[in-house]
């Protein structure tokens, strides 16, 4: 079968029948659908995973350098206090479809609220900072 345009209205994204809309649509139509009970943040496996990240990692781990992770508004490492459990390398979605377990602290580093925002506005773009 041959390529077709995604369902999602306004998408130009190319998917393979018999998928309806391409990968980036389908996650947020699933972030759209969680509900305060199924927010992956507020699960058990989660919080365990946040008290562990930050017991380990209790100043901010941001390396600064975006080439290296960071966020790029320091030189160095910041070293504020941590308050944010970050996924890192890889996004908690793509630990999801690695079949890998999101709530396992090796896949977290410590961060500050400023330099997660910075990271995350980087890397994870929506909204206003969407790519076009």
């Amino acid at each position: 079968m041959g390529w077709r345009v995604c369902s999602t209205p306004g998408c130009p994204n190319l998917i393979q029948p018999p998928a309806r809309k391409c990968d980036a649509c389908r996650r947020r139509q699933q972030d759209r659908r969680r509900t305060r009970g199924r927010n992956p943040y507020n699960t058990r496996g989660h919080q365990t995973f946040r008290r562990r990240v930050l017991a380990r990692d209790p100043y901010c781990t941001c390396p600064g350098d975006p080439a290296l992770g960071g966020c790029g508004h320091h030189a160095g490492l910041c070293g504020k206090p941590s308050t944010i459990a970050d996924h890192y390398p890889y996004e908690r979605v793509e630990l999801v479809d690695m079949r890998l377990d999101p709530n396992d602290p090796k896949f977290g580093r410590g961060m500050c609220k400023r330099c997660h925002d910075g990271k995350t506005a980087r890397t994870q773009p929506s909204g206003f900072h969407q790519a076009r």
